[in-house]
């Protein structure tokens, strides 16, 4: 208390003593302008009027515009890439779509003049720059993104398909702008350029979307996974090679004299291969983990990546192009990558990258297409885009020796154009090739294309249906008692496989447990795939060997979560699933503190619903939302684990408090014939006591185990015996009775499963 008052005395004194000693100085100095004809500003207008002229001055700063583009462009390229996810789409469509919202497409035709006011002539400028520094970020990490190991161990059928994916929507792409030139073409244009940039623009295809897609549809391990991932790696650095050649030409004006600038390039590519790379790998093999990962070694890689960036621009093949080759000779050590590519990924893709599609939007006039004849001009595009690339890649396959399912789904995924096909177009029009109108029907063809992806691969798994379910063989044995470990966090992993086991030890063949996890697409990359699924599963598998429990692992990347939890566990016909508590919405309350958890940000679902009426605005669930929406759509029964430092079930508590609740009773039966669990029930509402029938079947019970059941009435617990339990068994309904009278059992439970029936 002494300290404390002090302290106290001490500051006033300090603020206090320094701002009167200022005030002084202040005063003092004054009296030395006599003499200096120092003119004070003389104005007509009050002071509210000259602090309104300095605020709109500042609105008006080129700062706050391009911050304000920021956080507008940020939130609308979020929620139309929600909005897409939800609908099953690639969140890029989203961030494309918001781009043409806000563009003059529709945001500058409604409200021109607040289009106008945010997004002045004079600022899109600053806005390019950025952008295409989000967009060299996002090259780098595409060209790290490549497994070049895969390349050279299973080219050979990849590269046949890959280069006809390309030659032949090239070829065809030529042929259009034979057909349109005359029309569309700007003045002053040669043919060969015009003919070149729609060819390359046809043949390209997005290797991230197309990842993620393969990601997310769980064909990563399989032998069709490897080759399309490898077609688009293939498709990707020969897509990019031919760009580079094209710009050069298009920038010398004849083919000769681009020769120079393709021999630079070799060079320069030359150089990369054989000298800077070479050199980054030493470094990345001396320096790959968090700790020894430093500042001036980190300087070293970015150095390399603008340095090779600026010379591909000086050389006239652009900079995306160096950032791309940069990334691809980046050390292959995988920790290495994965330090890297977060460093880099959420500033680029979070943050810059939106504003790439944004600029684009601004340039993208759908407005220009206002006569049928352009609209069909548009159709024979998209036209010849999906016949050029989907039909081409389908045929390469075939032939190839692909099956006719596996070969229309490389086709379908080859047909992939995405962000990749937005950076090609925009170069095309900063280089004067492509003009607005094109421009436009171009970006609709990228849309059209990358959209239509998911549902053609949901035809073709429809016209090839399979019996074959999603989930493991080993789980689909009807006759036994399955049980599903869905798990984010190691730890809380080995602790509900221990839960488990429980459950089952004593069943022996007539019982398997299945362990799941699910990463987010956006969090993990194809080259790292393997691995992230062997580093998330090894504590699991080894906590499986010391307790002589044989397990199933399910892992599988996802954009939706909670529905592919929902799925897995509905088709594999699971008769018990088991999944951690997601984060709280009680943070800074008794049951946030009680149990460590945090708040999440507000879900879009939730408030739609919350709109809709479907969920009450002020009615707070005792669950997160992921949690909510997990029990909503699994048709199994559900038990919610909260560890609290978990190791056995010796002691078991069941409080019961209604007849909804009694299918706790056989779950109780479970964990005394296979743990030897001893359990207490606990009738808090006397329900047991005036109900024979469930008294009679916890008698059965004590009577096969004697002395390993018993029932008592107490209403409170003693904090003693509550804290000498190993589990608590409760339903979800006597869990939220729990929270919403703050009771005080919470402060002292011990590790808790929160379980819904069906």
């Amino acid at each position: 208390m002494i300290q404390k008052f002090k302290n106290s005395f001490f500051y006033i004194v300090i603020i206090g003593g320094f701002t009167l000693l200022m005030y002084w100085i202040v005063t003092k100095g004054a009296l030395l302008e006599k003499g200096r004809n120092i003119l004070l500003p003389v104005s007509d207008k009050s002071q509210w009027q000259e602090f309104l002229i300095s605020l709109y001055h500042n609105i008006e700063h080129p700062l706050a515009i391009l911050l304000a583009q920021i956080v507008t462009i940020i939130l609308v390229a979020r929620i139309f890439g929600w909005i897409c996810k939800r609908i099953g789409q690639p969140s890029v469509i989203g961030e494309i779509l918001a781009g043409i919202v806000l563009g003059p497409s529709l945001f500058g035709m409604y409200f021109p003049e607040l289009s106008i006011a945010l997004f002045p002539k004079e600022s899109l400028g600053n806005l390019q720059f950025l952008s295409q520094i989000g967009l060299i970020l996002f090259m780098f990490v595409i060209g790290m993104e490549l497994d070049l190991k895969v390349l050279k161990n299973k080219a050979h059928d990849a590269v046949v398909i890959s280069h006809a994916s390309i030659i032949i929507p090239f070829a065809l792409g030529m042929v259009l702008a034979y057909y349109i030139y005359q029309t569309f073409a700007p003045q002053g244009v040669q043919f060969s350029s015009f003919a070149l940039f729609l060819g390359i623009a046809m043949s390209i295809t997005a290797f991230p979307v197309l990842a993620r897609i393969v990601q997310e549809r769980g064909l990563h391990k399989t032998k069709l996974g490897t080759v399309v991932i490898t077609c688009a790696a293939a498709d990707d650095i020969t897509a990019w090679c031919l760009l580079a050649a094209v710009i050069a030409i298009v920038k010398a004006g004849t083919f000769i004299s681009s020769l120079y600038i393709i021999g630079l390039a070799f060079l320069y590519v030359l150089l990369m291969i054989k000298v800077v790379r070479p050199f980054l790998t030493r470094i990345g093999n001396l320096y790959y983990t968090k700790d020894s990962l430093s500042k001036p070694i980190v300087a070293i890689f970015f150095l390399t990546l603008i340095l090779s960036s600026y010379a591909t621009e000086i050389i006239g093949i652009h900079a995306l192009f160096g950032a791309f080759m940069a990334g691809a000779i980046m050390p292959e050590n995988i920790q290495f990558r994965n330090i890297f590519i977060e460093k880099v990924e959420d500033v680029a893709l979070v943050l810059l990258l939106p504003l790439f599609f944004v600029f684009t939007g601004l340039r993208t006039q759908i407005g220009l297409l206002n006569d049928p004849y352009l609209w069909k001009i548009t159709g024979l595009i998209i036209l010849v885009a999906i016949v050029g690339k989907f039909i081409g890649s389908t045929i390469a396959a075939k032939f190839v020796g692909q099956n006719w399912k596996d070969s229309l789904t490389i086709g379908a995924l080859m047909n992939t154009r995405g962000l990749m096909e937005l950076v090609v177009l925009n170069i095309g029009f900063d280089l004067g090739v492509l003009t607005p109108e094109i421009f436009a029907m171009m970006v609709i063809m990228a849309l059209v294309t990358t959209f239509m992806t998911g549902p053609v691969l949901d035809l073709i798994n429809w016209m090839f249906k399979s019996k074959t379910e999603e989930v493991p063989q080993e789980v689909s044995h009807l006759n036994q008692y399955k049980v599903l470990v869905s798990f984010s966090n190691p730890d809380n992993g080995k602790a509900m496989l221990r839960l488990s086991q429980n459950f089952v030890r004593k069943l022996q063949s007539n019982a398997s447990i299945t362990t799941l996890h699910l990463a987010p697409t956006n969090e993990i990359h194809s080259f790292n795939l393997e691995q992230y699924e062997k580093e998330t599963f090894a504590p699991i598998v080894k906590e499986s060997e010391i307790i002589q429990q044989k397990i199933t692992t399910y892992f599988k990347a996802s954009s939706d979560m909670e529905s592919d939890v929902a799925e897995v566990a509905n088709k594999g016909d699971f008769d018990l699933m088991i999944t951690e508590m997601g984060k709280s919405i009680y943070e800074g309350t008794l049951l946030g503190k009680i149990l460590g958890l945090t708040t999440r940000i507000i879900n879009p679902e939730k408030l739609i619903n919350q709109v809709t009426g479907k969920e009450n605005l002020f009615e707070n669930s005792i669950f997160d939302e992921s949690t909510q929406l997990i029990l909503q759509k699994t048709k199994v029964t559900v038990g919610i684990f909260i560890n609290k430092k978990f190791n056995y079930s010796n002691k078991v508590l069941i409080p019961i408090f209604s007849k909804s609740e009694a299918f706790l009773i056989h779950f109780a039966q479970k964990l005394i014939h296979n743990a030897e669990s001893q359990i207490t029930i606990l009738d808090v509402t006397g329900y047991i006591k005036n109900h024979p029938e469930l008294k009679e079947q916890i008698r059965a019970i004590e009577q096969k185990a004697p002395n390993h059941i018993q029932v008592q009435q107490e209403r409170v617990m003693d904090k003693a015996f509550l804290q000498g339990q190993d589990l608590m068994l409760i339903s979800a309904d006597s869990w939220k009775k729990l929270v919403e009278s703050k009771s005080l059992w919470l402060s002292d439970i011990p590790s808790t499963l929160i379980m819904k029936d069906i």
